[in-house]
Parts: structure tokens; sequence; C-alpha cells
């Protein structure tokens, strides 16, 4: 065989490789793009070992979150959850990411990574988003109710902030650690945990209705006696979508 043709021959394999390439890598994204999402390289090692606790997959899901939404993720903390749906909602998107005081943590997550539809937005919690903001379409409140709780925020007006922020069928999906039914925010400062019916019923009379919940984050074997952070277990969690009526 002759130099030019083990040439061609070559040269017409690797052509062929990269057809077949260009076949599987959309495929692979189109039959789960959110399960790629999360090995993207701005996302750290600390993030990515919370993963299997936090499920950020069922997250996306059960807030249905769509490439060019518009989302407001109230009390971001150090921007895990804020970062996620970042990336889902995508370059036609936009994630506002709600501080009340300034995150050094977000701070640094964005100057090492910067998200062009990623913004840090320091606002109160009883105002949220400026009244010439875009109205947006989905708000999250990850573990961090109970905290709020913990705080002289106003809750009902923090509640009818978000219900103003948000678009007419517009959602609001919140997790937290659930404690025992009837406490109340008796122990949001002692275990952090909160009572689901609290929850449900402080956010509803800013005129929500709850659509769905979620077994996604819930452990029967958690007794909910315990601060979630020296639990040996996953923490039990209630998850709730309401939803902003037409």
């Amino acid at each position: 065989m002759s130099r030019s043709t083990f040439e061609r021959i070559v040269s017409r394999a690797m052509a062929a490789l990269a057809v077949a390439a260009s076949c599987v890598i959309p495929l692979a994204w189109a039959a789960d793009p959110s399960a790629a999402l999360l090995g993207s390289p701005v996302r750290n090692a600390k993030d990515q070992a919370q993963d299997a606790s936090r499920k950020p997959l069922e997250l996306l899901k059960f807030a249905q979150v769509k490439p060019g939404m518009q989302v407001l993720d109230v009390a971001s903390g150090g921007g895990y959850t804020a970062q996620v749906l970042a990336l889902a909602v995508g370059p036609t998107g936009k994630v506002w990411a709600q501080v009340a005081k300034p995150s050094p943590a977000l701070e640094a997550r964005l100057a090492a990574n910067p998200q062009p539809n990623l913004v840090i937005l320091n606002q109160p919690f009883e105002t949220l988003l400026p009244a010439d903001a875009p109205r947006v379409d989905l708000i999250t409140l990850i573990l961090s109710y109970h905290d709020i709780a913990n705080t002289p925020v106003d809750r009902a007006k923090m509640n009818k902030a978000m219900f103003d922020a948000l678009k007419p069928g517009g959602h609001l999906v919140l997790i937290d650690h659930a404690t025992k039914p009837g406490a109340g925010t008796s122990v949001t400062s002692t275990l952090h945990r909160i009572d689901e019916k609290t929850v449900r019923d402080e956010v509803t009379a800013a005129g929500f209705r709850v659509e769905a919940d979620s077994d996604a984050w819930r452990n029967p074997a958690d007794p909910r006696e315990e601060h979630w952070s020296k639990m040996t277990i996953p923490t039990d969690h209630f998850a709730l979508r309401f939803v902003k009526p037409q």
C-alpha cells in the first residue's frame, strides 16, 4: 500500500468518526440535558459532593425549569442552587441570586467562573425584586425559610413580595427541613427545621395556591428531633410547588 493511499484511508476513517461523534453527543444531551449540565466545569467539587443529598436534577424537574426562563432564587447563600438554575435556563434565560446582605461565597463563585445570566441581587426580603425589574417565571427558596423565621423579617411581606415578583401562572418552589407536625416555628433556631403546615399556611395567605408536593427529598427514617447538621442520615425535607393564579 502506498503512503498516499494509507493517508487517504486514515483521513476517511477520521472523518467518519467525526460524523459519528456529532450524532452521539447531541443525542446524549437530548436524552438528559440537565444531567449533562451537572458536569459543567463551572461547578466545583464541593457542589458535586452535595448533589447526592440535594438532588439538583429532581429540583429542576419539580420546578419545571426550561431554557429561557427568568428565575429569582431567594436567599441564595453561596449560590449552589442559583448556579444550577443558571446552567439550566441557558443563555436566553436569567437568574437573580437574591441575598439580603453581601455573600462573599457567592461573590467568589462568580469571580472564579462568571456567568452572564447569573446576577447577584442585594435586596431585602420584604421587597425582593425592584418594581422596575421584569416579573419572573419561577422563584426558588431552598432550605432557608426556617432561617428567615429566625430573623426580624416580616414573612407576610416577603411572601407577598414573592407573589408580586411572579408572572401570573408562575411558580414558587420551596424546600426545607421538616420538623414534627404541630411544631410551627418553635424549633427554627434550635433544630433549624420548620413545620410544613406553617409554611403552607403562611405562603397561601399571600395569594398562592399549592399545586404539588414531592417525596423526592423525604426520609421517613429521620426522627425529626435533631439539628439537621448533626444528622448521620439524610434529613427529611418537604418540597412544595405553589402557583400564582392566572
